[in-house]
């Protein structure tokens, strides 16, 4: 795979992540995250991947329940924070990276 769109693809997402502030930019996050994980099913159908790899763009949770469970996981262990993760003030702000999270969480 393409380093430079994998990085792209990675920095968009996380401006996305960061812009979120209200409904709107939670949406526009969503539809960023889906497109994302839309290139990586895309880039999986193309090449050999291992059981255990994750996937070229990072998804580690390639169904919408495995995705859907990691979050809930990622969200009850960050409930007061992590050591590098303040919970933000802002619910819109939370519930966009408690998805992220669902992306990348094991």
């Amino acid at each position: 795979m393409n380093d430079d769109l994998k990085q792209n693809m990675a920095d968009t997402l996380q401006a996305a992540l960061e812009r979120v502030v209200d409904e709107r930019s939670f949406v526009d996050f969503l539809g960023v995250l889906g497109r994302d994980w839309k290139a990586e099913r895309e880039i999986a159908a193309r090449t050999t991947s291992f059981p255990h790899d994750g996937g070229a763009l990072g998804w580690e949770n390639d169904s919408i329940g495995t995705f859907l469970e990691a979050a809930v996981d990622w969200a009850d262990a960050s409930t007061d924070g992590l050591r590098f993760y303040q919970v933000p003030d802002n619910p819109w702000r939370r519930a966009a990276d408690i998805l992220f999270a669902g992306k990348i969480y094991e």
